[in-house]
């Protein structure tokens, strides 16, 4: 892959197609309705239900919407850590401290210098003419699953980019879900203080730069930075903003669709015929919100030929573009306290948010083996979503669930290593996280966490020495024969 991260959607594809493995291309006509998620399923990884792994990105050039023509799809471009590490240039190690360097240099986004170079075509006002993917057949409708809503605060003026996930209703309408007290939110409400709907560009089919930096946890990127401006950090150029048409907002120039709307304070139920939504990332069935806001749709524009970016609720894709932020946060977190871990991998089997892997380099002393512990539970005690935290060495490969287990199978006791802090503040899409499971729990939503420390004591390290394979060494090239005495 480039070390130059890539400029759109496209771009990122071109930069796999002479990968073997990376990006598969399906030309048989689907339908969006099934057709796409029975297809990708094999791939979407754990915690997508088996059998299933991690696979390629793959283009599905001819998806069927309910009525219109066909168009194009992906799915799985970031279905693995190491795919979506390398289309920035940069290993899973690697990724975190790129982002905590963007955070600290951000680069404002500018006004495209030349609009031609993007440019747009004009569709009908119509969502079920597009190509989104229903999942199951219990869902409430087709979902926008990676539509990136950008928006200003009123109050503000800072920009906010976050993915959120929306329900087609109508033709031209939309229920979005919020997060309660994040960004978008509050700018929805500052908005509809002011009694006018709040102006947003929804956006599908963004770079790897873009994408990733619109999923990073508030503690990282605060309300007062633009995700944009660390987008363009993370790019090394700036992200280029167009004016949209029908709305007083922006929308990024080189997106492929962009769907211009307003927030508006109407509300109406997720789902109008049940109680199910659509696949979470935790691999459960995700319920109706029974009133959501809704979006007004005043226009859709996409670039030629555009491909519509989605993911399977459960999977790996979902998870890793929620972990890396995750990673960085955390990392931020240890080097504030004074306890710099040497790396953290959010696993995907925790949907990159509730299990922690933590590796830490060799103890210096034996204030070392409480330090460690000391730091994970400041990870489980700040970040509401972290519900295991696992200590490893600078031995174990923390990408390798091998070597994870191997870890815990042979430098963990549970009455010496386990920690556990009860009934703390959670995350209900869990449903483990539920007074009817454990009576121990003060309310719903509300969880036990635990820490694994599978590092080795510091007065026992001689004993847990890792053997190492010394490549043979090369014969020295023969020498050249001394000539025979005369």
């Amino acid at each position: 892959m480039s070390h130059r991260p890539p400029v759109d959607l496209r771009h990122a594809l071109a930069s796999l197609d002479p990968l073997p493995g990376e990006l598969v291309r399906v030309a048989t006509e689907l339908p969006a309705r099934y057709g796409v998620s029975a297809h990708y399923a094999r791939w979407a990884g754990a915690p997508a239900a088996p059998p299933t792994g991690a696979g390629p990105a793959v283009l599905f050039d001819r998806v069927r919407p309910d009525h219109g023509s066909t168009r194009a799809v992906l799915m799985g471009l970031y279905g693995t850590r190491r795919r979506a590490a390398g289309l920035l240039g940069c290993t899973p190690a690697e990724l975190p401290h790129r982002l905590l360097d963007a955070v600290a240099a951000p680069r404002p986004p500018v006004p495209a210098p030349d609009a031609s170079r993007w440019p747009r075509e004009t569709l009908p006002v119509d969502l079920t003419a597009l190509p989104v993917p229903v999942l199951t057949d219990e869902d409430a409708g087709p979902y926008l699953t990676l539509g990136a809503v950008l928006a200003t605060d009123p109050d503000t003026g800072v920009r906010n980019l976050s993915v959120h996930r929306m329900c087609v209703q109508g033709p031209d309408t939309l229920t979005i879900w919020m997060v309660p007290g994040r960004d978008l939110e509050l700018a929805h409400q500052a908005a509809l203080r002011r009694g006018r709907p709040l102006p947003i560009a929804i956006h599908l089919g963004l770079s790897p730069a873009v994408l990733l930096s619109s999923c990073c946890p508030t503690s990282l990127v605060p309300p007062e930075v633009d995700e944009l401006a660390v987008a363009g950090a993370l790019a090394g150029q700036p992200v280029e903003l167009l004016p949209c048409a029908t709305v007083d907002a922006e929308f990024i120039a080189h997106a492929e669709y962009v769907i211009e709307g307003e927030l508006r304070a109407d509300r109406v139920p997720e789902s109008a015929h049940g109680s199910v939504a659509t696949p979470e990332f935790l691999g459960y069935q995700g319920r109706a919100h029974p009133s959501l806001p809704l979006i007004q749709v005043t226009a859709i524009t996409a670039r030629e030929s555009p491909i519509l970016q989605a993911v399977s609720g459960p999977g790996h894709e979902q998870s890793v573009l929620l972990g890396f932020g995750m990673e960085a946060a955390v990392l931020d977190l240890l080097r504030r306290r004074g306890t710099p871990a040497l790396a953290a991998h959010c696993h995907t089997a925790g949907g990159g948010q509730l299990m922690v892997v933590l590796q830490w380099p060799a103890k210096r002393g034996p204030e070392d083996d409480l330090a460690v512990r000391a730091a994970a539970e400041a990870v489980l005690e700040q970040f509401r979503m972290a519900k295991l935290v696992l200590c490893v060495g600078e031995d174990v490969d923390i990408e390798s669930d091998q070597d994870l287990w191997w870890a815990m199978v042979t430098r963990f006791q549970a009455d010496q290593d386990l920690l556990v802090l009860p009934d703390r503040e959670g995350f209900p899409l869990d449903p483990s996280q539920h007074t009817g499971y454990s009576p121990s729990l003060s309310a719903d939503g509300r969880t036990a966490k635990a820490v694994f420390d599978c590092t080795v004591p510091y007065a026992q390290h001689a004993r847990f020495h890792r053997p190492r394979f010394t490549e043979p060494s090369r014969p020295a090239p023969p020498r050249p024969a001394a000539p025979l005495p005369r």
